[in-house]
């Protein structure tokens, strides 16, 4: 299934990202976990590439146990910054052969101590959406990023090359995640202002462990408002009250987010399906699994 023939309608999706082991030998495990996740009924289910490429073997494969095996719509994610364009290729042939129909074009990380980019390879996400295209017929998303990317000077330049993206053949876009809901309902006001109107996922980040916090303030530089750091603060010495908050901080944002017409939301799950099943769970009436 193509997945604008979900995100373009005004029924409530809910969906949860996964992501590939790094060695062959996890894989088994790691289909256990597709399969648990797959019982929770999440509209779709992504699969990472890896920020650097680095578990970018098993994507198509793991890719391949969501939507061949366990009948869930599988969005394989493909970065470019540490691919060349032969790489590119050869992935989506193999997205082809597993019958794959979505993919979420992503530049990914910018490799340490490479020339980038080199010749063979990409330099914009825009670049990789226009290469997509021309190789097949997929259903392509991009990324954006509710608090603006780091690397642009405002958030006016990053919504223009996110409308690059959109003109290139993205046709929805997951944002990253984020922790106060009025950022992003100023982004999408500015998107669409900016006439950037194809479907927006909101990305929601369950934090479950008071070390999680650090480590996304470090890598993405997100906003955390204080109502949070409170809830952080109070239970970081019990981990399973700590988790209890978690889910009921990233409920509360889903209910609100759906109740003000954002009907698209996809949890970053980090490959805890019982996580993902608490917060469905706690939505039973508002998203009806089928």
């Amino acid at each position: 299934m193509r997945l604008t023939e979900l995100l373009k309608s005004d029924e409530v999706t809910i969906s949860c990202e996964l992501f590939p082991p790094k060695q062959g030998a996890q894989l088994e495990n790691y289909k256990k976990i597709v399969k648990d996740m797959a019982a929770v009924k999440p509209a779709y289910m992504s699969v990472t590439y890896g920020a650097t490429g680095g578990t970018s073997d098993y994507t198509v494969e793991l890719a391949d146990e969501v939507c061949n095996v366990n009948h869930i719509p599988a969005l394989a994610h493909l970065t470019c910054a540490s691919s060349t364009r032969e790489k590119v290729a050869s992935v989506i042939e193999e997205l082809k052969e597993h019958k794959i129909e979505n993919i979420l074009a992503l530049r990914g990380d910018i490799p340490q101590d490479a020339d980038f980019p080199l010749p063979n390879q990409y330099k914009h996400a825009s670049e990789l959406i226009a290469d997509i295209k021309a190789q097949g017929d997929f259903c392509i998303g991009g990324a954006c990023y509710p608090e603006g990317h780091p690397e642009a000077d405002t958030i006016y330049e990053d919504l223009d090359h996110l409308k690059e993206k959109v003109e290139a053949g993205c046709e929805f876009l997951t944002t990253q995640m984020f922790f106060d809901n009025n950022i992003l309902y100023n982004f999408m006001y500015k998107a669409l202002k900016r006439g950037i109107d194809v479907p927006v996922v909101a990305g929601i980040m369950p934090v479950t462990n008071a070390s999680q916090i650090k480590r996304i303030v470090s890598l993405s530089g997100n906003m955390v408002p204080p109502r949070f750091l409170a809830i952080v603060d109070r239970f970081r010495e019990n981990p399973e009250a700590m988790k209890q908050a978690g889910i009921a901080y990233a409920t509360e944002q889903i209910i609100d987010l759906i109740a003000n017409g954002v009907n698209h939301v996809h949890i970053y799950t980090m490959n805890k399906p019982d996580i993902a099943g608490a917060i469905l769970e706690n939505l039973s009436e508002i998203y009806v699994r089928k």
